[in-house]
């Protein structure tokens, strides 16, 4: 059985070790063999997430839906809980259907595990959400991170101490190498120094260092990466001289929280004043950060941006900042801790408005710009978009907050791309509200009503969609865009048709036709031929069809517009299967899909999966055709969308053919089958190929807390290559591969390569 979709997204660095915690880990598995809810609870630093994980990763064969990490740490909207859950889990706000409603439908008869990640600045809308979740999904359990508890019905508090501390009276060295807080510093510091051993001569500094920071994973590892220039008694006397100023001269007066930021401090003040600087203007990101990213927004006016990568680095070197790899690109990250002390310091140089200023016409400036090419190199900036999104969402916030309509607006139209393939909902509900609180750009403002309606169309609201495409008519207009017009009038076209309004459809239509001729714009042409072909359908005149859609195919493909190449390419196969050209149909759709799996686009998966489910009943392929027709659900149930009226036909007979030739028991099980495939292989298996990508021989078991990229590596390390035989298969350096194989041990916990490759086994025997 292929695995279920994987998450996108990392787990936080910070908890990349996990010692000891042996009574903690039984205790909170054992919760979980009745309790539907077991919250994580104490202060940053102490290692909850690396436990909440660790729990996770043993437990998640329970789980036939698998276990996914949600990481809350970088957002900073409540309204966006859900659609952080969603992402998490890999599916997908294409459609009418509000995140909570989404997760309810798709998690109602699933066995899965959640782990919530850093609920503390969103307990409120992360308690009602997860309420709402484990009430209609009784197969749901959920293991929630925060500083304190959500209060939610039903939840089980479970306090996180800090790690186990070495005794005050001498131990033996092999003693003193279990003890959990001693386990960790000798990690970092031979992971940090590469050299660093436990010795007679300096087990007694390695002891009492750990028993001044309390056991406090976080303050260990700052301490335990100044191994590479300092000696243990060195940091030691250091760390001393801080705590008994701040404790007046009594150590036991300094509680855990004032130590862990003691040893921030300690770290803080031996930085560069540059590395400093650098430090606290970071945390203006919201999410994860690119070089290009911090050179543009953090960079003193008085240093070339060149100087971006040495202090990233820098910070990298001393575990102030995480670095990450996303999708095959380098980005960098706080620890949630260490973002609130950089915002404290920031706050201290009065740097604040400043640096937003600068944050908010940087993403305006880079997303308007990008703007202009993203539909014709799509996949690469739906990438982009993926990684900097949380850092975008938070720019849009501040504009609205500040009533900063003309830049928020700006924004959010600037992203129109985004909302149409990946976030709909989210979509509207920013141009919504950005819209009503204030005057936009003239000159744009037509594209913004533009994209408004286009969602509303796209959400199958036509009553929704037809004021503000007025509106992108008249703002078009009186801002003499020609493009932007004719673009109003075919979508406009569009809506009217699927409202039943045929008279205005056509009218609309000739407009749009007129203008287009007038100007020599191949996305406008297009935007017209999509009109036409729609109105074709109507009117059941497949020759106008198949005219419009052909012309509309061969533009699309010459100027790289895969999303319009993809819905022209349905439209032919449409047209195709009503004349009974099957084979032309098949090709039609095949090639439909394989663009929707390149460009992530889930309702034209579902759609193309259903159609090729027909086609394999055409072909004699009953098991396959149910096999889709339930992986084609498990799709619309992930995006929220409702079934096309016009697809009703093509899925009713399939469902009948297949049920003839297979008996309904037969029928249901190969159809309960294909729910369970990943989207990969359901595509791989409409396409009659093995996978249409590297897709994973791996179950849901525990796959949600490894990235693609990890899921990849982990197959491989299985297979018995090197880390130079990974970096030539997947085309990355040896370096790289070798971080992905320490992330993989770090994140479920193993200290070999022979353990994730037994649990790779163990995960494909489910």
């Amino acid at each position: 059985m292929a695995r279920p979709a994987r998450r996108r997204g990392n787990l936080p660095a910070e908890a990349t070790s996990f010692v000891g915690r042996r009574r903690e880990l039984a205790d909170l598995k054992r919760k979980l063999s009745s309790a539907r809810l077991v919250s994580l609870v104490g202060p940053g630093g102490v290692g909850k997430t690396r436990l909440a994980i660790r729990a996770a990763a043993e437990v998640s064969r329970r789980f036939s839906g698998g276990a996914w990490l949600v990481e809350l740490a970088d957002v900073r909207d409540p309204a966006l809980v859900g659609n952080a859950v969603m992402a998490a889990m890999d599916l997908r706000d294409q459609a009418a259907a509000a995140p909570s409603a989404l997760l309810a439908a798709y998690l109602e008869d699933k066995q899965l595990l959640l782990v919530v990640d850093n609920c503390e600045h969103l307990l409120e809308p992360a308690a009602q959400l997860l309420s709402e979740l484990i009430r209609v999904a009784p197969g749901l359990r959920v293991i929630a991170t925060s500083r304190e508890p959500l209060t939610a019905p039903g939840e089980h508090v479970m306090p996180v101490p800090p790690l186990e501390l070495p005794t005050a009276h001498a131990e033996r060295l092999d003693e003193l190498r279990h003890n959990e807080a001693v386990m960790l510093f000798l990690e970092r510091a031979e992971a940090a120094s590469g050299t660093f051993e436990l010795t007679a001569e300096n087990q007694a500094a390695v002891a009492d260092l750990c028993r001044r920071l309390d056991g406090l994973p976080l303050a260990i590892e700052l301490a335990a990466v100044r191994t590479r220039v300092l000696s243990v008694q060195q940091i030691l006397e250091r760390l001393g001289d801080r705590f008994t100023l701040l404790a007046g001269g009594g150590r036991a007066a300094l509680p855990r929280h004032q130590t862990l930021e003691t040893a921030i401090d300690w770290s803080h003040d031996l930085l560069t004043a540059e590395e400093r600087t650098l430090l606290r203007r970071l945390c203006v990101f919201a999410g994860r950060f690119t070089l290009e990213d911090v050179a543009a927004v953090c960079m003193p006016p008085n240093l070339p941006p060149t100087r971006a990568l040495d202090l990233t680095s820098s910070l990298v070197d001393k575990s102030l900042v995480l670095k990450e790899d996303v999708g095959g690109a380098g980005c960098f990250r706080f620890h949630e801790t260490m973002r609130e002390y950089a915002g404290r310091k920031l706050g201290e140089a009065d740097e604040n408005d400043d640096l937003e200023r600068r944050c908010t016409e940087y993403y305006v400036a880079t997303c308007g710009a990008m703007a202009l090419q993203a539909r014709f190199r799509l996949p690469a900036w739906l990438a982009w978009m993926d990684l900097e999104i949380d850092n975008i969402r938070s720019v849009l916030r501040r504009c609205l907050v500040s009533s900063d309509s003309r830049n928020g607006i700006s924004l959010a139209t600037s992203l129109g791309w985004y909302w149409i393939t990946r976030a709909t909902t989210e979509g509207v509900r920013w141009l919504d509200e950005l819209l009503a609180s204030g005057p936009g750009d003239p000159a744009t403002l037509g594209w913004s009503w533009f994209i408004r309606g286009f969602l509303a169309v796209l959400q199958g609201d036509w009553a929704a969609a037809m004021p503000p495409l007025e509106r992108a008519i008249t703002a078009s207009r009186d801002a003499g865009n020609p493009v932007q017009l004719a673009h109003s009038y075919s979508m406009f076209s569009i809506a009217a048709n699927m409202a039943g309004d045929r008279a205005s459809a056509l009218r609309l239509l000739d407009e749009a036709g007129s203008i287009a001729g007038e100007i020599d714009d191949v996305p406008t042409k297009v935007g017209v031929l999509q009109a036409r072909s729609l109105n074709a359908i109507f009117e059941a005149d497949f020759g106008a069809l198949r005219s419009a859609a052909t012309e509309g195919a061969s533009l699309s493909r010459e100027v790289g517009d895969l999303y319009a190449l993809h819905m022209m390419n349905v439209n032919l196969g449409a047209a195709a299967l009503s004349l009974g050209e099957l084979d032309e149909s098949k090709a039609r759709y095949e090639e439909a899909l394989r663009i929707a799996y390149q460009i992530d686009d889930r309702i034209g998966q579902y759609y193309l999966l259903a159609g090729l489910a027909f086609h394999a009943t055409v072909a004699g392929q009953s098991k396959v055709a149910a096999q889709l027709l339930g992986a084609s659900e498990t799709i619309r149930l992930g995006a929220g969308a409702t079934v096309m009226a016009v697809l009703m036909p093509i899925l009713t007979q399939a469902e009948e053919a297949a049920t003839a030739a297979l008996g309904r028991s037969k029928y249901d099980a190969e159809f309960s089958a294909g729910k369970r495939l990943s989207r990969e292989s359901a595509v791989g298996l409409a396409l009659g190929e093995p996978h249409p990508a590297a897709a994973s021989r791996i179950s849901g078991a525990g796959v949600g807390l490894l990235t693609k990229r990890e899921a990849d590596v982990a197959r491989l390390i299985a297979d018995g290559l090197s880390n130079k035989q990974i970096g030539a298969r997947l085309f990355i350096s040896e370096r790289t591969a070798d971080s992905h194989v320490r992330s993989i041990l770090n994140k479920l916990g193993f200290s070999s390569r022979a353990q994730i490759a037994s649990w790779i086994a163990s995960a494909e025997q489910h």
